[in-house]
């Protein structure tokens, strides 16, 4: 059954079961008067039966089946079964033209035990009846007989048949214009879920992400919430990939640059050993320092380009997430930027404090912000490297940074004009505020008091681990921090 309605489309299946629970409730209730009606007959017959004599007295005679006599006079007989029971179970009739069965009830009222008794009986012929049975009584009491008194219970069958039929019908127009009701409301209700699959579809066949299906509604409206629910997710997707289409422009951008300097180089290269005059020894020094160096800087450009195409995780979820000690990966980071920033001082001071995040994630987020600081503010004065309450704040004695500027910083190579001489992909900052965002974080750039500026990176966590956390036992602090 579940199969079969499964396999009918979404309005037929409403149609089907609005007849079916209005054809259910139409038979009970159909049922309910029907058994009612029922039970009103046969308490009106009950009553017919009980308003005979309540005792009776004398002497009874039987008569043949359709004979007349006894003690009753003419006008007084009567059509349906009146007989005699006597303490043995034994009958005869009284009046009518057939006897009904004797049942223990008759007995015992025969025999004084009970005063009276009504229940269904059958004749002879299979005629259903009503019976009533009292007691006779003689003039020194109980005689040991009894008198049935009987009515046909095909009196109130027939209305019962002329009802049931009546329900019959009625039931059967009430579940054909169910029918017709549940298919009107099906297409009334499955409207707004029409105009969203016509969005869908659009959307499926043109990939235009700027349609908006209409609202009405409230937040109890199940049908208003999806399709505040497809709209929102189809911004989101047209976000996507508006940002998806810019980072790939940019991207381009980005990689023309080093390309084309590196084709200018080996061209020139090329053509010095094509026609055999090979340039001046510090010349070709110089042009192959040139082509490493760019050939690393076109290697960090795709490595932060991979760093930003994945997809981002949730705040504090990302993949590969652990308890990890923010002031080693930090003392690992200040170690790093140390060695291959010649001439630059970094002073750190580092107080414990414990994050969940992806370690290689934090490590370049913090590596980040340190060459950012030692490029712009290294030869002016000492690197300050502090740690304090999952507070990390790095800050530099540079030029620092206009106000204006400052919106900027964190977006997708976005480079200070100052700045655009200077080697970099301006993808660094964007991805330190990435992974601050994945791990709960925030972070920010502010001029500092007396010149230069401070970023600070504040993530939550602890100063001790939780119990359990740290296996293997964390790393030392790098040399120096």
């Amino acid at each position: 059954m579940r199969v079969w309605l499964g396999a009918l489309p979404l309005r037929r299946r409403l149609a089907l079961l609005t007849a079916a629970a209005v054809a259910l409730a139409v038979a009970v209730c159909a049922v309910a008067a029907w058994l009612v009606v029922r039970g009103e007959l046969r308490s009106s017959l009950d009553e017919a039966l009980r308003g005979g004599p309540t005792e009776i007295r004398g002497d009874l005679n039987c008569v043949e089946p359709a004979g007349r006599g006894g003690p009753f006079e003419p006008q007084q007989l009567l059509t349906y079964p009146v007989q005699r029971v006597d303490a043995e179970g034994g009958s005869c009739l009284l009046s009518g033209e057939e006897t009904v069965s004797v049942s223990d009830a008759d007995i015992a009222v025969a025999q004084g035990r009970v005063r009276e008794t009504l229940h269904d009986a059958t004749a002879e012929d299979g005629t259903a009846y009503r019976v009533i049975t009292r007691p006779v009584l003689g003039r020194n009491g109980p005689t040991g007989y009894a008198v049935t008194t009987a009515r046909p219970l095909e009196e109130i069958n027939d209305s019962l048949r002329s009802l049931a039929l009546v329900l019959a019908l009625v039931a059967a127009a009430g579940v054909v214009g169910a029918a017709g009701v549940g298919v009107g409301l099906a297409r009334a209700g499955l409207r707004p879920v029409d105009r969203l699959t016509g969005a869908v579809e659009h959307i499926a066949r043109t990939e235009d992400l700027s349609v908006r299906i209409p609202v009405t509604g409230d937040d109890e409206d199940e049908i208003a919430r999806l399709s505040r629910s497809f709209n929102s997710m189809t911004a989101a997707l047209a976000s996507s990939r508006e940002l998806q289409q810019q980072l790939i422009a940019d991207a381009g951008h980005e990689l023309r640059t080093p390309l084309t300097s590196l084709r200018t180089n080996i061209e020139l290269l090329v053509r010095s050993e094509e026609t055999g005059r090979p340039l001046p020894p510090e010349d070709r020094r110089d042009l192959l320092a040139s082509l490493t160096a760019q050939l690393g800087e076109l290697g960090a450009l795709i490595g932060d380009l991979q760093e930003l195409s994945r997809p981002e995780a949730a705040a504090g979820a990302g993949r590969g997430a652990e308890v990890v000690a923010l002031h080693e990966v930090a003392g690992r980071a200040v170690a790093r930027v140390r060695l291959r920033a010649r001439g630059a001082a970094l002073e750190a001071d580092l107080s414990p404090w414990y994050v969940r995040a992806e370690p290689a994630a934090l490590e370049r987020a913090v590596v980040n912000l340190l060459d950012n600081a030692v490029k712009f503010g290294g030869a002016a004065g000492p690197v300050e490297v502090a740690l304090r309450g999952g507070e990390l704040r790095i800050r530099d004695h540079g030029p620092g940074i206009p106000p204006e500027e400052l919106p900027h910083v964190f977006e997708r190579f976005w480079r200070s004009p100052m700045a655009r001489a200077l080697p970099g992909s301006g993808l660094g900052l964007s991805i330190v505020a990435r992974t601050a965002r994945e791990t709960g974080g925030t972070i920010t750039l502010q001029p500092a008091p007396d010149g230069g500026t401070t970023a600070t990176l504040r993530l939550p966590g602890a100063p001790e681990p939780p119990p359990g956390t740290l296996s293997p036992p964390a790393l030392p602090p790098a040399p120096g921090a």
